[in-house]
């Protein structure tokens, strides 16, 4: 079955045809750029950006797999969650595709899809081997960090343990490197700097580090930064790289304790990272090593995996239409994710 899936829940318009077995035939993301000066989503010219490239990543994405849309056995679409009018123009694109070759659609949860880019082969010179079911996946991203169980590779296995209270450790990164002055998307370049910083050079506590606990905050930690910075600015290079040294220290030695605690505690060998977080040299450092002293196995997927992209989304679909799932037109691009949550969002006793 070859599946031709389409992604736009936020920032990325991806496009891609993936076989149900995982095997990445094409894989196009189109970037935008126009957010930078912003520091942040716009949410209204993420959706016109998407009009404009969403089909003709769709045609580059058919190209390179050398596969004729007559071909494609089904059309899979993001449709929840993320930013509704940037969902809608994919859905509404992927309708009028699936309209005009007559082929069937189905719509797919962006979280799931993270969760099981993990099983994508990009390349047939490096096999990579899939982890079992069941497995405990960390999904951290700019608008989603949680711990989730997944028991199969539809949306009623999957189920959360713990998830963050407040910001999300991607927008955390992004609110870090925006108080420092390192320009929007702030993971790639903090984690830079990162390398090159001192990590002990400034003290910063450990938030909700208890594992009795797999809930997480990390607004506190992002707003002790602020005021620390707003009474002593930086003077040069290298204190901005200790800060981001000692950030990224407490940030990703606490979303990998979590990680391997949800696994202990399901009594689960497979771990699994995933969204644009698990890019993060230093997250994917600690999580091989801490599952390596664990006997447990980790499975960290390559780069492209990590980042929105249509080949999650196609293969998500894939799983879906191979269980004869079809969804109609009246398919509705909606903020909300099917994933029942089980972290109540803010402070306070739970």
């Amino acid at each position: 079955m070859l599946v031709l899936g389409i992604e736009s829940s936020c920032d990325e318009t991806g496009a891609a045809v993936v076989s149900d077995a995982g095997e990445v035939l094409s894989d196009v993301v189109q970037s935008q750029v126009v957010h930078a000066e912003w520091g942040g989503v716009v949410p209204e010219l993420a959706s016109r950006d998407h009009a404009k490239n969403v089909l003709p990543v769709v045609r580059e994405a058919l190209a390179r797999a050398k596969t004729p849309l007559g071909a494609i056995d089904g059309i899979a679409v993001t449709c929840r969650p993320g930013l509704v009018g940037a969902l809608l123009v994919g859905v509404q694109a992927a309708k009028g595709i699936a309209f005009g070759a007559n082929k069937p659609i189905v719509g797919v949860d962006h979280l799931l899809g993270h969760l099981l880019a993990v099983f994508l082969k990009r390349d047939a010179k490096e096999p990579r081997e899939d982890p079992a079911f069941p497995f405990v996946a960390l999904l951290a991203s700019g608008g989603h960090t949680a711990i989730y169980r997944v028991d199969g590779p539809h949306e009623s296995m999957v189920r959360e343990l713990g998830a963050t209270r407040d910001d999300a450790a991607g927008e955390a990164y992004d609110k870090v490197a925006k108080l420092l002055g390192l320009g929007y998307p702030g993971g790639p370049v903090v984690d830079e700097l990162a390398a090159r910083g001192d990590a002990t050079a400034i003290d910063l506590p450990r938030p909700m580090a208890s594992k009795k606990s797999l809930e997480m905050s990390f607004s506190g930690i992002k707003t002790q930064l602020a005021s620390m910075v707003r009474e002593k600015p930086p003077k040069d290079g290298s204190e901005v790289a200790n800060i981001c040294a000692a950030f990224q220290r407490v940030v990703t030695s606490v979303l990998a304790d979590k990680l391997l605690a949800a696994a202990s505690s399901e009594g689960v060998k497979d771990v699994v990272l995933g969204g644009g977080v698990a890019a993060n040299s230093e997250l994917r450092r600690r999580v091989l090593e801490g599952a390596a002293k664990l006997g447990m196995r980790a499975h960290v997927p390559p780069l492209a995996s990590c980042t929105d992209n249509g080949a999650m989304i196609a293969y998500a679909g894939a799983m879906r239409l191979a269980r004869g799932d079809r969804d109609g037109w009246d398919l509705a691009a909606t903020s909300a994710t099917v994933l029942p949550r089980a972290t109540r969002k803010g402070r306070g006793a739970r």
